[in-house]
């Protein structure tokens, strides 16, 4: 069975840090692209951050970059996100997902995505 699923989050205060877990099963972990997506109450699905299992490139959307780090275990088939320096903002139910290789140049869309978790709350106060 094919299964992604997320955990970690949770009630944070301004400032504050938590790391996402993305655990896969049922695939073959290694030949895919994994991507943190989220989404907040009437907003559009936002792209987070991708890493690349076959040769572990990253990339962070804007709102991110300085603050989160995505890596990988690749002996546990297991994706983290570190979130660090946490804003209101960033409020929302956070997904991994899982994208075949070769649909990296597109990761930015969630069309490249073959299977997606089923989400993780984070909620960060001010």
């Amino acid at each position: 069975e094919v299964q992604l699923v997320e955990s970690g989050g949770g009630l944070v205060q301004a400032g504050g840090s938590l790391r996402l877990s993305c655990a896969a099963s049922g695939f073959t972990f290694d030949d895919y692209g994994i991507g943190w997506f989220r989404q907040a109450p009437g907003k559009e699905r936002e792209g987070v951050s991708w890493i690349r299992r076959s040769d572990g490139s990253t990339y962070y959307a804007d709102s991110v970059k300085g603050r989160f780090t995505i890596s990988s275990d690749n002996a546990k088939n297991t994706v983290y996100l570190q979130m660090n320096s946490l804003k209101p903002e960033d409020t929302a139910v956070y997904y991994c997902a899982a994208a075949p290789d070769s649909r990296w140049s597109i990761r930015k869309y969630a069309i490249a995505y073959r299977y997606w978790g089923q989400g993780t709350q984070v909620t960060v106060s001010s």
